[in-house]
């Protein structure tokens, strides 16, 4: 009897120990079987990394990237570059991360049919890019290295985001043999995963810092001689400016002024300033994490700190995390998030649909409007309206200087103060030298295109 009642309880043991399981492996397969199917090394989504099925289309509805049958990409060889950072290329050595993200609704993956596609060519993914934009970019960019982007901050679709050296996927060059330099960094999405010494346009940081942290710093006057001393060293401007408001303080660029607006900020509320207006924090978005930026005080001197109030020392941004502040700002202190996938579609239903994300409130709406106000001056002032027909642009230029004889970076970054044309912009040419005058042509180009594609929608 013993025996038996023994028996009876160890299979009552097994019978709940296998319950158990049967219970885990379910939920297991209810919360990550998308996971499970749409791992990288899976054969029947992806080809050498990259998305292996389904069609890619721009904003417009242009074909971008065909994989019903192979890896067919745009008819146009302009499009093919300007967007390859994007689809990625045939070896996998550039990953297009956003689109294979939603490889699963690519391929019309559900828990209960399994992996479907009533067509066998799996589904259709619509970006917010637009070729044509993305093509004015590449053209204006030319031969040099860097990154352009544009994105609507009221609703975070990515217009445009260029990056450069690129190459035709249909046309591929000797890149392993190529010595001139021409494709160093070829392989580099510059928008999601570089990080760049900011320059004065990180004058914006600390103009909005000084905004909400300096009570009456309106109504201050600046002097500049040209040169702001710190016992052995110095903070240098590339001319003496004199007395200064602060607005003409931002307008002129003015490298002494805001070392003088520095040390009345204090080295505690710049450091809680950054942090609060996230410009170092990483961003994610549609399975990207991009590259962190970079701000640290800590141990330095006066005559650091107020360089990194200026945009040097040792800081540095990420170009889609600095367009997002700039959206913020043109927000009123709050912006959208940006995303590139707009929707996906399999089976004649929709498997994906964007949602708008914020980015919470990063300052005040009073500090927000005081910023947009002082960039449009910029604008108006200095860069020029003619410049931005029809758009109300609000910017601020940086020259990132590298140090060790090389040219510097040019820098320009803002938006369009706009219900109509809701756009924040971030331009970077690598050793381009002076912001404004790199940059300004071709943001010009680029933002016309956008207004041209907005009034088209």
């Amino acid at each position: 009897m013993n025996r038996v009642t023994k028996r009876t309880w160890l299979m009552g043991i097994f019978l709940v120990i296998l319950l158990g399981g049967m219970v885990m492996f379910l939920w297991e397969y209810a919360t990550k079987a998308h996971e499970w199917v749409s791992f990288s090394g899976s054969p029947h989504i992806y080809n050498n990394s990259n998305i292996g099925c389904g069609t890619i289309y721009d904003r417009s509805g242009e074909v971008l990237l065909d994989i019903t049958e192979k890896r067919s990409y745009s008819e146009n060889a302009a499009t093919r570059k300007s967007t390859l950072h994007w689809l990625g290329d045939r070896k996998g050595f550039i990953n297009a991360a956003a689109v294979s993200t939603y490889a699963g609704e690519m391929a019309g993956f559900d828990p209960i049919n399994g992996i479907y596609a009533s067509s066998g060519e799996g589904g259709k993914a619509n970006l917010t890019l637009s070729a044509r934009v993305q093509n004015t970019a590449l053209e204006a960019l030319g031969n040099r290295k860097g990154t352009v982007a544009v994105y609507n901050y009221k609703t975070g679709e990515i217009l445009c985001a260029v990056t450069t050296p690129t190459y035709d996927p249909d046309n591929e060059p000797d890149i392993a043999g190529d010595k001139s330099g021409a494709y160093e960094g070829v392989y580099l999405n510059r928008f999601l995963q570089s990080a760049y010494v900011p320059g004065s346009i990180y004058k914006i940081v600390t103009l909005a810092a000084a905004l909400e942290h300096i009570p009456g710093i309106e109504e201050e006057s600046f002097r500049c001689y040209g040169k702001r001393e710190y016992g052995t060293e110095a903070v240098t401007c590339e001319t003496a400016h004199g007395v200064q408001t602060l607005k003409q303080a931002f307008a002129n660029s003015c490298n002494c002024a805001f070392a003088e607006i520095a040390e009345k900020l204090g080295k505690k509320d710049m450091e809680s300033s950054v942090k609060q207006f996230e410009v170092t924090k990483k961003l994610t978005f549609d399975g990207i994490t991009t590259a962190k930026g970079n701000y640290d005080i800590s141990e330095t001197a006066m005559v650091s700190f107020a360089w990194s109030c200026i945009g040097q020392h040792s800081n540095l941004v990420n170009p889609a995390r600095f367009m997002t502040f700039m959206g913020a700002i043109a927000g009123g202190g709050s912006g959208a998030e940006p995303y590139v996938m707009a929707n996906v579609e399999n089976g004649g239903k929709a498997t994906y649909t964007a949602e708008r994300n914020t980015t919470g409130r990063l300052m005040s709406a009073e500090t927000a409007q005081k910023v947009k106000e002082y960039m449009r001056n910029n604008v108006q002032q200095v860069y020029g309206d003619w410049n931005f027909p029809g758009l109300s642009v609000c910017a601020k230029s940086g020259t990132s200087e590298l140090g060790g004889g090389k040219t510097s970076n040019a820098m320009f970054a803002g938006f369009v103060d706009s219900d109509q044309y809701p756009l924040a912009f971030m331009v970077v040419v690598e050793n381009g030298g002076y912001g404004s005058h790199t940059c300004v042509p071709i943001l010009s180009k680029v933002l016309g295109v956008c207004k041209a594609v907005l009034d088209q929608e």
